[in-house]
């Protein structure tokens, strides 16, 4: 099996022993959890769950843009919330971004995230 890492300047670099994607053999590309750093400050975009998710979907949008990928290319995500009552106001984010054939998607209400964001999400794509 082979494998490449996909890096974009237009989002965050990892922070820890991963990477921001890895496209591999047989045309699936793994992202990992993005949070909803803002990679032109290294800070959290903003402090609600809207403005987090956005900016979450963005980086995963700029680490699938590098690889010659796009949303529409995402078959699975799993969204990790600190709080679950952040559901609803995050989905309305999400909808945005998902139209139509919408991904298989796990939500998840988390203990606690790195820096203590609001949520994480990773996505799974195929092309």
């Amino acid at each position: 099996m082979s494998k490449t890492v996909l890096n974009s300047a237009n989002a965050p670099a990892a922070i820890g022993p991963y990477s921001q994607a890895i496209s591999g053999t047989g045309s699936i590309t793994f992202v990992s959890g993005q949070l909803p750093i803002d990679p032109a400050t290294g800070a959290f975009a903003g402090d609600t769950i809207q403005v987090q998710t956005k900016q979450s979907l963005e980086n995963i949008k700029a680490i699938l843009e590098a690889g010659g990928l796009s949303l529409s290319d995402v078959v699975k995500t799993t969204v990790l919330l600190s709080d679950i009552a952040n559901f609803g106001p995050m989905n309305e984010v999400y909808a945005q971004y998902f139209t139509a054939d919408c991904p298989a998607r796990a939500a998840f209400q988390v203990a606690a995230l790195p820096k203590n964001a609001l949520v994480e999400i990773e996505a799974v794509a195929i092309h």
